[in-house]
């Protein structure tokens, strides 16, 4: 099923490359207005101005509340206001704990925790406004369990799903909805840079690795029809869940 997202205004984040733009051109496609934000600005107003009229970039530091409050504002400016959140920007460490710096952790833990925690507060007022805002929270399979070399990664993202769900239960009186999305492997520079450390770490080809534990590499497509989805009214009575895209790699014991 095709989400019908018209008129819905939205912000993305980290939508410059890989997933953040696989979101922002399917909700183009399918009617919704889209804010693209990323601390990369010219990649921004690239895809926005690939996208079209009625579609706007602001640049975004996800770390910083003064540039959530300006994000938001250029929403309000820019789409006349705001429907759907998609907290998208994240980042990824591939070593193991003992081998994790401080300062890489905490850098981690600020782009996918708190830039989500942000995220949610400074959006509240105009999703609230719009009577049926949605929030979705980019987490990961990662979130649901432990990986090596994901350490700090996947305690991230487990924190993204318990934001969502106190999000999700906080907000309903104000019918926002929030959902997390939570992909495997999924075909990105995220993961590519991946791909040397988890064949050291494991001693096979990462393609094995995939072929054994999900089947195939995911699409970035596929996880943007579940935040289609999730950002439509077609989800209307989902929140506080979160939804795994993994091929089958969580249900796996082997």
């Amino acid at each position: 099923m095709i989400s019908d997202l018209t008129g819905r205004r939205t912000l993305i984040t980290g939508a410059a490359a890989g997933i953040g733009t696989a979101c922002a051109e399917l909700f183009a496609k399918q009617g919704a207005k889209v804010l693209v934000t990323d601390v990369d600005t010219a990649g921004a107003e690239r895809l926005a101005a690939e996208l079209g009229e009625g579609h706007g970039s602001a640049t975004l530091d996800v770390t910083q509340a003064d540039q959530w409050q300006t994000a938001v504002a250029a929403a309000e400016e820019q789409l006349g206001g705001l429907d759907v959140l998609v907290n998208n920007a994240g980042i990824e460490i591939g070593a193991p704990l003992t081998e994790t710096e401080e300062a890489d952790f905490d850098r981690l833990m600020r782009i996918n925790v708190t830039g989500t925690f942000l995220g949610i507060k400074a959006s509240v007022p105009l999703l609230a406004a719009s009577g049926s805002g949605s929030i979705v929270n980019m987490s990961s399979v990662a979130g649901l369990g432990g990986a090596p070399l994901l350490g700090a990664y996947c305690a991230s993202k487990g924190a993204v799903v318990r934001l969502s769900e106190v999000a999700a239960i906080e907000l309903r009186a104000a019918n926002i909805r929030v959902n997390a999305v939570c992909p495997a492997f999924i075909d990105t520079a995220m993961v590519d840079r991946l791909v040397s450390p988890f064949e050291a770490a494991v001693g096979m080809p990462f393609g094995e690795v995939l072929k054994l534990k999900q089947g195939r590499i995911g699409e970035v497509s596929e996880v943007a029809e579940m935040v289609a989805f999730l950002a439509s009214e077609d989800s209307s009575f989902t929140t506080g869940s979160h939804y795994v895209l993994d091929g089958g790699l969580e249900a796996s014991l082997l």
